[in-house]
């Protein structure tokens, strides 16, 4: 299938989702510089039970939309700085601001939160690792899970951790020694969580067991609820916590299964909602049971990481045993403190560039914006984010596929790597003609992914009308393929870029400016080029700059910090690599 004009791809979208409201925006008026789809709502982040995003907005009255009347004339004043800006004002108030030779315009709206929380994901271990391709000392043993960061596993030796495809492997070689693997993100706290394994050996001497952990500190500070496989083949599930290596049982041990042979998977599943901790455990063959087995209160832990212990008791004798994970999942989380970006900025995309002449046509254009709650750009970035509703074209070339709704990054290598390559049209599972003739097929592989400039095109070019290139193109008047290639060739304005020794100040950053990174994943390495492409969201809780992006750990677009803080302040990864604003 080719496409040769949006517009009426759009159009024919629009008129099929128009009746879909947007999570607390009231019906604003219909305007053809912003005609864009609708989505489905995003409830508001609260424990296990909502979704994981949030756009949010107060209830609007009619005292909101007097409030945004503007006068006549409108004031156009052309302020100091680079690049040139033009701030229109009615009555003394702000009510656009526009960047001479960019098509973005930031007007003042109502109150937005924009909020984040933990995605869910299955790890089911589809790679081969450890990836003997790359040094010793830089192999992760169990890798990156689809959606949950990176594992760390620990003791005693590393080469105990292997995964094969469809298996994380713990080996017990010593008996007496704790093996851990969690993942990296701390800041957990309500979950819902689950584990599937099996041992490949009945012990004998003394006991194995293996336990998923949760409110995990450290090796000698953790919640586990845990299986005891005996030298008799019962198994026995306890439930303790672990302070400064001493364990107390907070249930006494329940006898589940007698008699049970090796090789027998059985699954682990915790969920926790503030004190309480509820668990149960069942030969994975069969169905999960109804009751929980355990239901306990603790509050000793508030936050944590998720993930696995093993252990074989001193005095067993059938060393070594194997541990093979075949599933680790997180159906539900939260974070102690949710990512959230709270302000009044929205962002609307002009026809054609804004060449610092103010007219009556461009004045009708902002007086139509005023006051509008139609999905502008940061609302379409947000719409693709951890639990955003899946939403499809009802006509047109865009019927049946998805043009909205949660997007992973890409999908996995046999090293269990995240392959870039997803652009917007493979996100749709549509094939695209470019304005230079230049036909791109669909792929099966990409569909329901965005990679970093995949994400920036979505929103930019397909839902806000900027035009696309198929690739590099110089002409500056199309959005590149590549995030290298945005930072010199996108059309707009250069707002900051990097002097070769620190990141740009970017004084005059705007919520929907371009964020593109020398990251050195890998790709440009060596030539120290840009790699990475974002979109300024706004000022979070703590005042830092926060930004939108797809990215490989976070296996999506997302606001939040897995894998490395999104912001520009500080000293993370990105707050160092900031290279280029830039603004469309």
């Amino acid at each position: 299938m080719s496409h040769t004009s949006r517009r009426s791809l759009l159009a024919a979208f629009a008129a099929s989702a128009a009746s879909v409201p947007f999570t607390g925006l009231a019906a604003g008026p219909s305007h053809a510089a912003e005609t864009s789809p609708a989505v489905a709502p995003l409830a508001a982040s609260a424990g296990l039970t909502t979704a994981r995003s949030s756009v949010t907005l107060a209830p609007l009255d009619a005292s909101y939309f007097t409030q945004v009347t503007l006068s006549e004339p409108l004031a156009a004043t052309v302020l100091a700085g680079s690049p040139a800006r033009t701030e229109v004002t009615s009555g003394g108030r702000r009510v656009a601001l526009l960047t001479h030779g960019a098509r973005t315009v930031v007007l003042p709206g109502p109150q937005r939160t924009f909020v984040e929380n933990k995605k869910s994901f299955i790890d089911d271990f589809r790679r081969s690792l450890p990836d003997v391709t790359i040094p010793m000392t830089q192999r992760q043993y169990w890798g990156t899970s689809p959606g949950g960061g990176s594992w760390s596993t620990l003791g005693p030796a590393e080469t105990d951790y292997s995964v094969t495809p469809g298996a994380g492997i713990i080996t017990l070689t010593t008996d007496n020694s704790s093996r851990h693997a969690s993942l990296r993100d701390d800041r957990i706290t309500d979950a819902d969580v689950r584990s599937v394994a099996r041992f490949d050996k009945v012990p004998t001497g003394q006991a194995c067991s293996y336990a998923l952990s949760f409110g995990y500190q450290d090796t000698h500070n953790n919640y586990r609820a845990r299986l005891s496989f005996l030298t008799s083949g019962n198994v026995e599930l306890r439930v303790e916590k672990e302070v400064s290596d001493t364990v107390t049982q907070l249930t006494a041990a329940l006898t589940l299964a007698t008699g049970v042979p090796a090789e027998t998977d059985w699954t682990i599943r915790v969920r926790r909602e503030g004190a309480r901790i509820r668990v149960k455990a069942w030969r994975s063959a069969l169905d999960e049971p109804s009751p929980w087995a355990v239901d306990v209160t603790d509050s000793t832990f508030a936050t944590g990481r998720v993930g696995l212990r093993a252990l074989a008791n001193s005095g067993c004798t059938s060393l070594p045993v194997r541990l093979t994970v075949s599933r680790f999942q997180v159906d539900a989380a939260t974070w102690q403190e949710p990512v959230s970006v709270t302000h009044t900025d929205w962002v609307r995309v002009l026809p054609q560039p804004f060449d610092g002449t103010w007219t009556p046509a461009t004045e009708q254009i902002i007086r139509g914006w005023a006051g509008s709650t139609a999905p502008d750009v940061l609302a379409h970035a947000a719409m693709f984010l951890a639990g955003a509703p899946a939403v499809t074209g009802g006509a047109g070339p865009v019927q049946g596929k998805r043009v909205l709704g949660e997007a992973g990054y890409g999908y996995l290598d046999p090293h269990g790597y995240r392959y870039e390559g997803a652009d917007f049209h493979e996100y749709m599972n549509l094939g695209w003609t470019f304005p230079d003739g230049t036909y791109t097929g669909p792929s099966s592989k990409q569909v329901g992914n965005l990679d970093c400039s995949g994400y920036t095109r979505m929103v930019y070019g397909f839902h806000c009308g900027v035009p696309m290139a198929a690739g590099q193109d110089t002409s500056r008047t199309r959005i590149p393929r590549k995030s290298r290639d945005m930072a010199d060739y996108a059309p707009g304005v250069l707002v900051d870029r990097t002097d070769g020794t620190a990141p740009p100040a970017a004084l005059q950053l705007q919520p929907g400016d371009l964020v593109l990174f020398n990251a050195d994943s890998g790709d440009d390495a060596a030539t120290a080029t840009v790699d990475h492409v974002g979109i300024y969201l706004g000022r979070d809780a703590g005042g830092g700059r926060r930004f939108l992006s797809s990215r490989k750990t976070g296996n999506g677009p997302t606001m939040s910090d897995l894998g490395g803080n999104s912001l520009l302040d500080g000293t993370g990864t990105y707050a160092r690599t900031l290279h280029t604003v830039h603004r469309l």
